[in-house]
């Protein structure tokens, strides 16, 4: 003890070897395409950095609210982009693409006729009206296998094909849920097979706990996709392939369900007139679509590219069936040999 020597003491201070831990590395993924030659804001167009919709870039300094200092990751100098503060200045009277009602017409495809359904998402819509979507934050993850693969579209453009060829070309890698409804089973219908039968007292019950990523009714009668139904593919071990409204984009994009989201774009109309014509004249279908379907397909298809895109991981045109299910799975397939950027709150 100090207090039981005897004579001078010398201390000595001696400096810390520790290192200083470095500062957290920062990684964005932009929403947006940005070219500073046509940005009137930025204080010097030489300084800018360009960057496309979705490139990956690492932020060095972001003291100034307005303009940040990023470089690319695959390369090139660094340079000034907007703040997420400013673009969000810049943004924030746009007008988003939806339907004031806030109601969102979806579809059922049956063996026999399309049935209407209606998604109640007011709350949704009244959120969607303003979402802004400028950066994400992301983190590098090792190549891994998606829990879910999700394909977005328009009615009619293939995406049913595309997810029936995947599963049966490969049961033991992908999966789909079996939709849940309260109508009674037909003679021919056994439950677990075409549908979940349940009572519309069981469903409503569920749903009012959350237990369903979506729901309509039709014809005094309720139809869904369960969660659990997701968990239980997921949990043999194969990618769950969902072929779902957009609004359910929201609840999937998590952790949980970990979604790779292709977004399966109509083609111009033309084509889709002519891809018709073929799959008419070969006798694949009985069912012969007016100009008016077409065009709604068409239209509907830039409508959803217009108020989602910013959850899209892939986009493919589908004007060639083949060519369209080579594309995905390439891209499926490549998620399991190569690195992914991946939401941020998905690793910490």
């Amino acid at each position: 003890m100090l207090r039981d020597c005897n004579g001078s003491i010398t201390l000595k201070i001696l400096p810390s070897y520790r290192d200083t831990p470095p500062p957290a590395q920062v990684y964005l993924k932009p929403h947006f395409t940005y070219n500073p030659d046509t940005d009137n804001l930025i204080p010097c167009k030489e300084a800018g950095l360009a960057f496309s919709k979705g490139d990956i870039l690492h932020i060095v300094n972001k003291e100034d609210p307005n303009w940040w200092q990023a470089c690319n990751i695959n390369g090139g100098r660094t340079g000034l982009i907007p703040s997420q503060f400013l673009e969000e200045k810049r943004k924030a009277f746009v007008r988003r693409d939806l339907d004031g009602s806030g109601i969102l017409c979806g579809t059922l495809t049956g063996k026999k006729k399309k049935k209407k359904m209606m998604y109640l998402t007011a709350k949704n819509a009244e959120f969607d009206r303003h979402e802004l979507q400028i950066y994400e934050e992301v983190a590098k993850m090792p190549p891994f296998q998606r829990k879910t693969l999700v394909l977005i579209g328009a009615q009619g453009v293939g995406r049913r094909s595309l997810k029936n060829r995947l599963i049966v070309l490969n049961p033991l890698r992908y999966g789909t849920t079996v939709p849940f409804t309260s109508r009674h089973p037909r003679d021919e219908e056994k439950d677990g097979q075409s549908y979940c039968f349940a009572s519309r007292e069981e469903m409503e019950t569920d749903i009012k706990a959350s237990r369903y990523l979506e729901h309509g009714e039709y014809d005094g009668n309720l139809y869904g996709t369960k969660i659990d139904s997701i968990h239980e593919v997921v949990h043999t071990g194969r990618t769950c392939i969902l072929d779902i409204n957009p609004q359910a984009l929201k609840v999937l994009k998590t952790s949980e369900f970990m979604p790779f989201v292709v977004f399966i774009a109509a083609p111009e109309l033309e084509t889709l007139r002519a891809m018709h014509k073929a799959v008419v004249d070969a006798g694949i279908t009985t069912k012969l679509l007016t100009e008016t379907d077409l065009k709604k397909t068409v239209d509907e298809s830039a409508r959803i590219k217009r108020a989602y895109n910013h959850y899209f991981d892939l986009t493919i045109v589908n004007d060639n069936l083949d060519k369209a299910f080579e594309k995905l799975q390439a891209a499926v397939e490549q998620l399991a040999t190569q690195p992914q950027w991946v939401p941020v709150n998905w690793v910490y």
